[in-house]
């Protein structure tokens, strides 16, 4: 150990304790509110809808948390416990190239970490959302998503990494740069490809055949000379209750896609508030300022392991006596994270007002008491609470808190 150990540990476990204390406020914030519907949303939700909401939101927060220890034991398991130690010596054995054994390693790495997460994961669904009447999934569905993302993580990744690991091991001292480029250009075609390739070797997608729909939605795009490839339902409600809407795709290849159970909630009028608000979010450019953004700190980051790789104390303080441009991304892979969680506020912040700007456009397009039912409707099949705490909601939340988000549009278009 060193004094980047240290760091690095203080980091972690600091991370641990706001996250501890902001669940606790944000818990007893919701209790305390418990009893009674906020003024605002007294005519539009009963209390039984919004006990429920405040009793699934803290059995959430609350896993979340013990997803947060778990992990974070693992990272130092990974780490200072030696993990990664271990299993590179056994993979080392076999003498196959730096590449070859790096992609492997990488590849068991995720592996090993999808398998320690799945007790988690199979609580989350089959207790948790069931509990609370949110669950569809099957564990034959949940085991089949399991295998496709597997596959599809093995057919897509391992090229990837494969050529991450080579430009790292032979383009010199900005290997770095090159690398960026290969992320940025990776995400773009990932971007590209999903809706048509991606998603429907998970789902099922149907063109919308509602004639009336379809043409409120077609009039709605045409006003705003927003070409899609199409308007589709896909099969949420195979898997949950919850209903949402989105676009996906870039260039040519964009498409509007409706949860099932979305469809089946909402009115006309609040189907189409709904989908003006995801169109706020193109028409404002939130998508391109995204890429923007992450396109930024990704160049930081790589830079900042551009640097790391080559000091020994990087290596030594997260437990390996072997260095390697494999092990350098890993380390960086698992223990970042410990230290750009005091960034999250500033992400959900601009989130939050991306929200904001989608939600005036959209109540410029449609009137506003339609997106503002439709918000309702959607807190209420959804079991959003109503009175997160403000702190938490700062550091976590990319969605305006309710009672602010609808008071946004009361008084902005009143």
């Amino acid at each position: 150990m060193n004094l980047f150990t240290y760091i690095f540990l203080i980091s972690l476990f600091a991370g641990i304790l706001v996250q501890w204390l902001l669940v606790y406020k944000h818990s007893s914030c919701i209790l305390k509110n418990r009893s009674n519907v906020p003024d605002a949303f007294s005519d539009k939700i009963s209390i039984e809808a919004h006990q429920k909401a405040a009793d699934y939101t803290r059995a959430k927060v609350k896993l979340g948390l013990v997803e947060l220890i778990v992990g974070s034991i693992i990272i130092v398991l990974w780490t200072i416990g030696g993990g990664l130690e271990l299993l590179d010596n056994l993979w080392r054995a076999y003498e196959m190239s730096e590449i070859i054994t790096g992609t492997i390693m990488i590849l068991s790495v995720f592996a090993i970490m999808a398998i320690l997460d799945l007790p988690i994961s199979l609580f989350k669904i089959f207790k948790l959302e069931q509990s609370f009447g949110f669950n569809k999934m099957t564990t034959k569905i949940f085991f089949q998503d399991l295998l496709k993302s597997t596959l599809m993580g093995l057919v897509i990744g391992t090229p990837l990494i494969l050529l991450v690991l080579w430009i790292m091991k032979s383009s010199g001292d900005y290997w770095w740069v090159y690398v960026w480029l290969t992320w940025l250009s990776f995400s773009l075609l990932m971007m590209w490809a999903y809706p048509a390739f991606i998603a429907p070797f998970f789902n099922k997608f149907r063109e919308l055949e509602n004639d009336e729909l379809k043409t409120r939605i077609e009039n709605l795009l045409t006003r705003n000379g927003f070409k899609s490839n199409g308007i589709f339902i896909m099969d949420g409600s195979t898997r949950s209750t919850h209903g949402n809407a989105y676009f996906t795709g870039l260039g040519a290849n964009k498409r509007i896609v409706f949860f099932d159970t979305l469809i089946d909630e909402l009115s006309y009028d609040e189907i189409e508030a709904v989908l003006a608000h995801e169109l706020g979010h193109f028409k404002c450019n939130h998508i391109r300022k995204r890429i923007l953004l992450l396109a930024i700190i990704f160049f930081i980051g790589l830079g900042i392991l551009g640097w790391l790789i080559n000091q020994a104390w990087f290596f030594n303080g997260l437990g390996v006596t072997q260095a390697s441009t494999y092990i350098a991304l890993l380390l960086f892979l698992i223990a970042s994270p410990a230290f750009t969680f005091f960034l999250q506020p500033f992400f959900s912040f601009i989130s939050r007002q991306h929200e904001f700007e989608a939600d005036d456009f959209a109540a410029g397009q449609a009137q506003t008491e339609n997106l503002i039912s439709a918000l309702v409707n959607l807190y209420r099949e959804n079991a959003n609470t109503l009175t997160p705490d403000p702190l938490y909601s700062a550091f976590h939340d990319s969605h305006p808190p309710a009672p602010i988000r609808i008071e946004h549009l009361k008084n902005k278009f009143a």
